[in-house]
């Protein structure tokens, strides 16, 4: 009981003796704190979750995995969090979302920090002290749980945003948050990429355990639980937000089978899931693909894809704040553009040829694209479509169906990606590998226009009250 008591939602303190606009001060400082703690400490998060992506080639050319276990290793995580993400996003209703997040940081830089001890003792040329089958499987084992501990970061983080703005400003927020996603992914493919090409591939992780450890110390000091827990009336009160009379059963429960029972939100998770193929098979795939097919260096295939992320922070940013000044909350429209627009930049990214400047300009329409969908499809307008008590529960249907979608495509790419593998001698008697991407790549651009074809069923939703 101690430890399930660990996690719940804080108790309310005693009113704070403040005249109203003390009140409005302290509480407009405890808002953006936790705004703050819940967007650099979900971008550490995904630094902890993304390091693997950099690391696949120089894995593969070490010659202690092939690309079918990366693919199941990636795939480990992902079922794992889309597990997780269902059921923590239940749990994160009822929780001290500050010791939530920060538990499963914490978890989740341990996996790496064990990764990156593992990998050291499992290569040597031949002098291994630990057999690669033996690598796959603990890899295999520590990504997983990573996936699970992963699945306790944003819940928490989009909460607070609930628990402490009021509705008519969520969806900037929202919107300014979900560039999180976007800089842990810049950060993965800078920092972590740069430690990868100057150390070795075995310390990427090491640096990703080092972003998890900064993301700690950053929710622990600024992210906040709910206003009530600091001695501050509700955010309805404290931001003159309108209060629906209380109804027989309004508890945080029955909010959430409604989501449940919603058409509405299962159709935005189906659509996520495809859009989070696309999203996924380029942030696992990309270097590798960039690496094999169109033959950039390391650095170039890794500053290229680096792109997309740096520009979702743009499309996120403006998503939000777009939809609820120009659009007056409706998100359908710029979701509908931004897919199709996903589907464009991927096919560019695929067929556009070789020249630099193409396939930067294929990530910057990507990077925007993307992080438009992720703030709407990916949680945004499934929130807008259930009470404020079921935050949680939507995003945790709409998160499981999304990444159980990106595990499929890690294993279905890697199996693709090895089925079409030719091996070549060159001229030092050496054997050669080259790894085929047409298939997968009808598979990623497919999945990309069904994502932005689904949300049309939607179309006539209105937006939750």
């Amino acid at each position: 009981m101690g430890f399930l008591n660990f996690f719940k939602t804080s108790a309310p303190a005693p009113l704070r003796d403040m005249t109203e606009q003390e009140q409005k001060k302290y509480h407009r400082s405890l808002a953006l704190q936790s705004f703050v703690a819940g967007t650099l400490g979900y971008s550490l998060y995904y630094v902890c979750r993304t390091s693997l992506n950099v690391m696949k080639k120089p894995i593969l050319d070490s010659g202690m995995l092939d690309a079918t276990q990366l693919g199941i290793i990636g795939s480990a995580l992902l079922f794992a969090y889309a597990i997780g993400k269902f059921v923590n996003g239940f749990l994160a209703d009822h929780s001290n979302i500050k010791r939530f997040m920060a538990t499963g940081l914490l978890v989740s830089t341990l996996a790496n920090l064990t990764m990156g001890i593992v990998g050291l003792f499992g290569t040597g040329e031949g002098s291994a002290v630990i057999p690669s089958a033996a690598v796959f499987i603990i890899f295999a084992i520590m990504w997983g749980i990573n996936g699970w501990s992963q699945s306790m970061g944003a819940a928490p983080a989009i909460i607070a945003l609930s628990r402490w703005f009021p509705l008519s400003r969520r969806g900037t927020f929202y919107g300014f948050f979900s560039a999180s996603h976007n800089i842990g992914e810049w950060l993965s493919f800078i920092f972590v990429g740069s430690i990868v090409a100057v150390s070795g591939w075995q310390w990427g992780f090491f640096g990703a355990a080092i972003a998890g450890a900064i993301g700690i110390v950053i929710i622990l000091f600024l992210m906040h639980d709910t206003p009530e827990s600091k001695g501050l009336p509700s955010i309805e009160v404290l931001t003159g937000e309108k209060v629906e009379e209380k109804k027989a059963d309004d508890s945080a429960g029955a909010a959430q089978k409604l989501a449940l029972r919603t058409p509405a939100v299962w159709i935005l998770a189906l659509a996520s899931a495809f859009m989070y193929i696309s999203r996924y098979s380029l942030n696992s795939w990309g270097i590798l693909f960039l690496q094999e097919e169109k033959g950039f260096e390391l650095a170039d295939a890794t500053f290229i894809i680096s792109i997309n992320a740096l520009l979702g922070i743009v499309g996120t940013v403006l998503a939000g704040w777009l939809s609820d000044v120009l659009f007056k909350g409706d998100r359908k429209m710029p979701a509908f553009v931004s897919g199709v627009m996903l589907s464009v930049s991927y096919a560019l990214f695929v067929y556009g040829g070789n020249e630099y400047w193409v396939n930067i300009a294929s990530m910057v329409l990507f990077g925007i694209a993307i992080g438009v969908l992720i703030a709407f499809l990916g949680g945004l307008m499934a929130i807008d479509v259930v009470p404020r008590k079921a935050t949680g529960a939507a995003l945790g249907i709409v998160g499981c169906a999304s990444y159980i979608a990106a595990g499929i495509q890690d294993v279905v790419s890697g199996y693709l990606i090895d089925s079409n593998l030719t091996e070549t001698v060159n001229e030092l008697g050496e054997v050669v590998k080259h790894y085929d991407f047409s298939q997968a790549a009808i598979f990623w651009i497919g999945a990309s226009v069904i994502s932005f074809l689904l949300p049309i069923l939607n179309w006539g939703k209105k937006v939750k009250e």
